[in-house]
C-alpha cells in the first residue's frame, strides 16, 4: 500500500503537469497525459521502463525477503533516511507514519480521479 501511494503521488503530479503543459524537449513528448501511454510503446520507452522498475524489484526483494522472515527489524517504505531528524520520537514516528499513509490513499483516489476525468471530458485540467 505504501510503495503503491507514493508511485500515485508521482503519478498524479506528472499527470496534471503534463497536462499543464510542462513536458520533456522533443517532438515524441507533445502529447496529453492521455496519449501518453500510447505514445510511450509506439517509441519503446514502456520496454525500458519494464526493465528498470524489474532491477528494482528485483534488488528490493532481498529486503523485502528478509523483513518478512524477522531476519531484518527495518519496516515497510523505511529507507532511513530521516537526516533532520523529523521523527526523533517514537511519538512523532508514529504520526509521520499515520500522515504518509493517509496522503498515500487519498493519492491513489486523486489519481484515479484524474484519469477518469481526463478520459471522460477529453479536457486537459482542471478537467471540467
Amino acid at each position: 500500500e505504501l510503495k503503491h501511494g507514493r508511485i500515485c503521488q508521482l503519478a498524479w503530479l506528472g499527470f496534471v503537469f503534463t497536462d499543464l503543459g510542462f513536458t520533456l524537449p522533443g517532438d515524441m513528448h507533445k502529447v496529453s497525459s492521455v496519449a501518453a501511454h500510447d505514445a510511450a510503446i509506439q517509441y519503446g520507452a514502456m520496454q525500458q521502463l519494464l526493465l528498470f522498475i524489474s532491477l528494482a524489484e528485483i534488488i528490493s526483494s532481498v529486503a523485502v525477503s528478509q523483513m518478512m522472515t524477522g531476519e531484518s527489524d527495518r519496516k515497510p517504505g523505511d529507507f532511513s533516511l530521516d537526516f533532520f531528524k523529523f521523527s526523533s520520537t517514537p511519538e512523532k514516528a508514529a504520526e509521520y507514519e499515520l500522515k504518509e499513509i493517509v496522503h498515500c490513499r487519498a493519492a491513489m483516489l486523486a489519481f484515479s480521479g484524474v484519469v477518469t476525468q481526463a478520459v471522460l471530458t477529453g479536457k486537459g485540467f482542471p478537467y471540467f
